[in-house]
């Protein structure tokens, strides 16, 4: 029997690989002969980079950068065996990075971004794949755009300063010393939100907030989205304020989609797509998902249901663990996992279920148990 396993992260817990080893060291115990593949699996947020440099063999990158305060910091990111650069935003420019008295929307600038896409254009990277979520910043991804070369200058010809309130003073923006390698570049981007640049359901009110905006600072930044998006038509006129996703990572998208031509694509498809996922599911015999919690939530397009959908394409059976399996859960048969199991053993607090040894021993044994089932059923 071919079993194919692709978890999600177990938050706080197990990395993508971790689960999928554990659930592999139970089914092997099951079926010795079993002929088994872990692949990385998870939705372009935190972790997405980690699992596939470590499920696709690539190696970790460091670079110093500029926090969003623009502070110096050590930002990782990886370089897959093919070439491919692999980095999240939040490495750079992510609201962990602060303290939360730190959080000052107004200042805070993506420039670290664009400097560790610089770093990976200079070691020969022109393949990207870039997750975009968790960040502190407002600034339409101007920062990055200043750290890639690309003027953007304020009615004296200045560059204009850094976070949202610098788009206040902005008149200009040119491309002309903008890397030139990155005309040869390729930016697929790892984004499931459809907010547009500007408006009632633009960054600047959806996103803002918890990124510590005032209310008072809301309608002048969501003003200087709208001006900033004007502004960027005189050197790109096929940008869109209204486009889906533009208003993502604080206006990121905005930035990536129109002036390096990135392609917004739901984070699951894509760190799919690179783990040549589907061919993997249609060489399997039986697929096996999951992720830390399964529930509603898992069936509104998380990794697993989307994992679920390609299975189903071509008939697989899919089997889904989770160290919790919550409200909701019922309908993820209608995404196409087949049953959830819960891999918890005994009464415990939260802290235990959640402790690393713990979670993996618990997947283990369950995954063992599941799988002697499975086996009877088919002899």
């Amino acid at each position: 029997m071919k079993v194919l396993i692709a978890i999600d992260s177990f938050k706080g817990s197990l990395t993508s690989l971790e689960a999928g080893r554990a659930a592999e060291r139970g089914i092997l115990r099951a079926m010795p002969n079993a002929d088994v593949t872990v692949k990385p699996l998870a939705d372009g947020g935190e972790g997405t980079a980690e699992a596939l440099i470590t499920g696709m063999g690539g190696r970790t990158q460091s670079v110093t950068v500029h926090d969003p305060l623009g502070r110096e910091i050590t930002a990782e990111y990886g370089i897959m065996p093919d070439g491919t650069a692999v980095m999240e935003m939040a490495a750079a420019a992510g609201l962990t990075l602060l303290g939360e008295e730190e959080r000052d929307i107004m200042s805070a600038s993506t420039c670290g971004v664009g400097e560790m896409i610089a770093d990976a254009v200079r070691k020969g990277c022109r393949d990207f794949i870039i997750g975009i979520g968790g960040s502190a910043t407002n600034d339409g991804g101007a920062g990055c755009l200043q750290a890639l070369g690309f003027g953007l200058f304020d009615g004296n010809g200045a560059p204009i300063s850094r976070g949202a309130r610098g788009l206040a003073d902005l008149a200009e923006i040119t491309a002309d010393g903008a890397l030139h390698e990155l005309r040869d570049c390729r930016f697929r981007v790892a984004c499931d939100v459809k907010n547009p640049l500007c408006g009632e359901k633009g960054c600047s009110r959806v996103f803002a907030p918890q990124k510590g905006a005032a209310e008072e600072d809301i309608p002048l930044m969501d003003g200087w989205l709208g001006h900033y998006a004007e502004t960027m038509k005189r050197t790109f006129p096929q940008a869109d304020p209204n486009c889906e996703g533009a208003g993502a990572a604080g206006g990121m998208g905005f930035a990536l989609m129109f002036a390096l031509g990135a392609e917004l694509r739901s984070g699951a498809e894509l760190v799919m797509e690179a783990v040549a996922m589907e061919q993997a599911v249609q060489q399997a015999d039986i697929v096996v998902t999951g992720e830390g919690c399964l529930d509603g939530q898992t069936a509104m397009g998380k990794a697993p249901a989307v994992l679920a959908a390609l299975a189903k394409k071509y008939g697989k059976p899919v089997l889904a663990f989770g160290g919790a399996v919550g409200r909701g859960a019922e309908l993820l048969r209608e995404k196409g996992i087949d049953a959830c199991f819960s891999i918890q053993t005994r009464p415990c607090t939260l802290a235990e279920a959640m402790d690393s040894r713990t979670a993996a021993e618990n997947l283990s044994k369950t995954a063992e148990q599941v799988f002697c089932t499975v086996k009877i059923a088919s002899s």
